[in-house]
């Protein structure tokens, strides 16, 4: 089954449509909720000779753990040279050359002739491919120019060092099956691009583009470049839902994680709403179908995963299945647990790595005058392992039990407790990040009791390292 990689370009189409004037900060946290739920890549605007520019670039580079960085430059070294010294501090950086190759917009925007267009960008990508092998020629508005013209271009930047090419339908003129045949056509002119990723991107003048993003997946296609709020071109949540939905016909299937798609998409929403100043990403986080929501001990499962649903979480039975778990510890020692702290357990309990270390149990002592002893019981794989640690404090000892448990020990990057609601029975979140590895860890834990929502953070983190480390 082909692997098809979604490009989420908001930002680029924010600034290319001016439909949105979004902030550094709201960049920065659009850039962390894509990089959380699996795309691809994620493409900034360029550097327009700015150094605040650089400046956006290095700072989400530093940001981007899981997905490529892809950054445009223009068909000169010394851009090509600021956008990689700006983005070369993420993990995984692609430099894009574009280039308009339809005849009208070659004299009008490129204001270069045709053979001289070729030359340009093959020596542009030949540039880009000295500091990167992950170099993308953008064919702006492809579908209105000559096929053959078309694979000669792409011909050249593939002989430089692209290892992808994307053709444009700028005009959203084709309807799914004209843009399949493109497609089609394109791959027999350019037997080249078999050995190369092939992306499209299509406008959506017709209320077409998903279908057109479809049609062009079948046809080979294995990026599609796609925007996470609506600005006329295709979809994020549509595309990646109907990739999730018919991967078994489609032959192709997408790592976007659509479990969390719902609300990572009404998170950006929110930032890019026009009442930005009133609609915060850590504020209203619940919808407002389950606010005011009380659930208690008694609910059964189905009643706690039909407000979970209306959460804007979409969990596997096995998630389920944990998130009543944690769902019925909470209830066990509470009256009622609201719509806030339902979303703080899912948050906590779900979408998480398969376990290696589980709580079994724990004793705490502290005083004032005898440094605080935790005995913690994990279960590795099954096994029964216990430690007892002395600390400074209960959480201190804790986190050392479990070191001696796991036998090894990790660097504490981070560490915050907050209270999820209000009163005296009020759920605590703590969230502890461990560096192994030079990589950062983050883990969450939820309860009652703050010395036991850490030592559950902990062992969270310790989990996603255990699991990275087997795989």
């Amino acid at each position: 089954m082909r692997d098809i990689r979604v490009s989420d370009i908001t930002m680029r189409e924010a600034i290319a449509s001016k439909a949105l004037s979004l902030s550094f900060k709201e960049k920065l946290e659009i850039v962390k909720i894509l990089d959380r739920i699996g795309v691809g890549s994620i493409e900034v605007e360029g550097i327009e000779s700015s150094k605040v520019d650089s400046l956006r670039i290095k700072s989400i580079a530093s940001l981007v753990k899981n997905s490529t960085l892809a950054v445009p430059v223009k068909m000169d070294d010394d851009s090509i040279q600021a956008v990689w010294n700006a983005a070369k501090g993420a993990k995984h950086v692609r430099l894009q050359v574009e280039a308009a190759v339809s005849p009208s917009c070659m004299e009008y925007i490129q204001r270069k002739k045709a053979d001289t267009l070729i030359a340009d960008a093959a020596e542009a990508v030949a540039k880009c491919a000295q500091l990167t092998d992950d170099v993308e020629f953008v064919a702006i508005d492809a579908t209105r120019t000559d096929v053959a013209y078309l694979a000669r271009v792409i011909d050249a930047v593939v002989a430089a060092g692209a290892k992808t090419v994307t053709v444009c339908d700028a005009a959203g003129s084709m309807l799914p099956e004209e843009f399949a045949q493109f497609i089609a056509d394109l791959y027999q002119a350019t037997p080249q691009l078999k050995d190369i990723d092939l992306g499209i991107s299509c406008c959506n003048n017709l209320n077409m583009a998903d279908a057109c993003a479809v049609a062009g997946v079948m046809a080979g296609a294995s990026i599609v470049k796609a925007t996470s709020y609506p600005m006329g071109v295709v979809a994020l949540d549509n595309v990646a839902r109907i990739l999730a939905a018919k991967a078994d016909a489609l032959g192709a299937q997408s790592k976007v994680r659509v479990t969390e798609l719902k609300r990572a998409m009404n998170q950006i929403s929110r930032l890019c709403c026009d009442d930005r100043s009133k609609a915060s990403l850590f504020t209203g986080a619940v919808s407002e179908a389950v606010e005011g929501v009380v659930l208690t001990a008694g609910d059964d499962q189905a009643t706690v995963m039909q407000y979970v649903e209306r959460l804007g979480y979409s969990l596997s039975d096995e998630d389920a299945e944990a998130v009543f778990e944690a769902f019925k510890k909470i209830a066990a020692s509470k009256e009622r647990v609201s719509a806030t702290e339902l979303d703080a357990i899912v948050a906590s309990a779900a979408l998480q790595v398969p376990p290696t270390y589980t709580l079994d149990g724990y004793v705490i002592n502290s005083g004032l005058s005898f440094k605080a002893t935790s005995h913690i019981s994990l279960r590795k794989n099954g096994e029964l392992i216990e430690a007892v640690s002395l600390g400074d404090g209960p959480i201190d000892s804790s986190f050392k039990s479990i070191e001696s448990v796991v036998g090894k020990h990790y660097e504490l990057d981070d560490f915050s407790i907050q209270a999820v609601t209000e009163g005296r029975e009020a759920m605590g979140e703590s969230v502890v990040k461990l560096i192994a590895d030079g990589k950062v860890y983050s883990g969450r834990g939820i309860s009652t009791d703050i010395v036991e929502s850490s030592i559950r953070a902990y062992i969270n983190a310790l989990n996603k390292i255990a699991y990275e480390e087997q795989n």
